[in-house]
């Protein structure tokens, strides 16, 4: 019976892998390792039939090994790979996607910037200070593989804006990223919780048309520091 299609993760002797079970697999004596890189061959393989794709876990973090996978089958999809994007006609469309895409880019920082925005509402007498926040955050938030909650499709974006902006509060005027937390369960949460609380406050003081004190404001502050 031919070896079905697994995650697995690598284990420490060569040509030997964990499998979804705990049990340690022999890798067959005709696969090859292909390594991570090429997304369209390695779809093609685990497309294609059976294949083993290495996962290691870091924590939270899951990281690609590559694709155990029949030898002859890596070779002849890569070959077959490597006509396709000789022809003129496939470089034409990946030409087209790129343009397409950063198109799409942009018009999602304008729309992300436009609901950053929309969540601050400040007074008109700090819509300045609205504005370069709002451009700073999109910047830091929006760039495609950056991780951050603008980049999730899951929630609304007007959530997504918000969730940005606290959490950019948090490293730009708070001492969050100098704190020494205990590694204790729910303690890390808490102190966000609390951090959050006070971000919505001072961004409060703003929504009313409170004056400031640019010489004390955190939120002031960081945005000379961002500035300079």
């Amino acid at each position: 019976m031919p070896p079905e299609s697994l995650e697995v993760r690598p284990a420490s002797v060569p040509r030997r892998v964990i499998g979804p079970d705990t049990r340690v697999l022999t890798v067959p004596d005709d696969w090859a390792l292909l390594p991570p890189g090429d997304a369209a061959l390695s779809r093609r393989i685990k497309e294609d039939g059976p294949s083993w794709t290495v996962i290691e876990l870091k924590g939270r973090k899951r990281f690609s090994r590559g694709i155990w996978a029949p030898a002859a089958r890596i070779s002849a999809l890569r070959a077959e790979l490597e006509l396709e994007r000789a022809d003129p006609a496939y470089q034409r469309k990946l030409e087209a996607g790129r343009r397409r895409r950063a198109e799409e880019q942009v018009a999602y920082v304008d729309e992300f910037r436009a609901a950053v925005r929309a969540f601050l509402a400040f007074h008109p007498a700090h819509r300045e200070t609205e504005e370069r926040m709002a451009a700073l955050i999109a910047a830091h938030a929006t760039p495609v593989g950056s991780g951050t909650v603008a980049r999730t499709e899951r929630i609304p974006v007007e959530q997504r804006a918000e969730a940005a902006t606290i959490a950019w509060m948090r490293h730009q005027t708070t001492g969050y990223d100098e704190m020494v937390i205990p590694r204790v369960a729910g303690q890390r949460r808490e102190v966000r919780r609390m951090l959050a609380q006070r971000s919505v406050h001072l961004l409060a003081r703003y929504r009313r048309g409170e004056e400031i004190d640019s010489a004390r404001c955190p939120l002031a502050l960081a945005l000379r520091k961002r500035a300079g």
